[in-house]
């Protein structure tokens, strides 16, 4: 079965004999990916839908792999169990998932690798999740269709990170590239529309936005000085 860049770039971060839930599996496309081409011992896909499940089942009996996916009816972690240690979610915005995990802070005591693409907020779930016993252990961008998806892996662990940090990525930071300049470069439009929309009265709103553009500034232009 092919996947999209997307759904392929989380594949790459999950390793050997884990032990995996895709939390909101939709169509279990990733799961059924995991399942023929990574030597992982388990897989659990949920989702809070019946419907996406019920189509998520037919496609993995479709593909003959009802004795290798479980199916698990349930919303975020709810349906979490300590038999499994991987934990992957797309599609969420950041504070979404940052909902889904402080809900359920017992299961992080277990839980060692977290893989994540939010569309939205990343800092914030970066910084809650490395305020909670984890690291970023790499994070790399992907293209699909136009839209650039920022993948993040955690690992359990301790790492001290700065303001920039969090808003850009560690490791993003360090790579850089064009898929960088790109979605930085569309974060830095996105923040101007909003500036000139914001009333004055919003006067820390506006402060934030200006030091996100200033950092973003400061990095593009030495990123293309580099």
């Amino acid at each position: 079965m092919k996947i999209n860049n997307r759904l392929k770039s989380l594949a790459d971060y999950i390793e050997k004999d884990a032990r995996v839930m895709d939390v909101g599996c939709d169509h279990a496309f990733l799961d059924i990916y995991l399942v023929r081409h990574k030597d992982i011992k388990k897989c659990v896909a949920t989702d809070i839908n019946e419907g996406p499940l019920k189509i998520a089942k037919d496609n993995i009996d479709t593909n003959c792999l009802a004795d290798y996916i479980e199916l698990r009816l349930g919303n975020g972690l709810d349906v979490y169990s300590e038999d499994l240690d991987t934990v992957v979610i797309s599609g969420l915005g950041g504070k979404t998932m940052q909902g889904i995990f402080s809900q359920h802070m017992e299961s992080l005591k277990t839980i060692d690798s977290i893989i994540l693409s939010p569309n939205n907020y990343q800092a914030d779930i970066k910084k809650f999740l490395c305020k909670n016993g984890y690291y970023i252990y790499d994070e790399t961008l992907v293209k699909e269709h136009r839209i650039i998806y920022q993948i993040i892996s955690f690992k359990k662990g301790k790492r001290k990170y700065n303001r920039r940090e969090y808003f850009f990525g560690p490791k993003l930071l360090e790579k850089k590239g064009s898929l960088f300049e790109e979605f930085y470069g569309k974060e830095m439009k996105s923040r101007e529309i909003l500036l000139s929309l914001l009333p004055k009265s919003y006067r820390l709103k506006r402060l934030q936005i200006k030091r996100e553009m200033a950092m973003i500034r400061d990095v593009l232009q030495h990123n293309k000085k580099g």
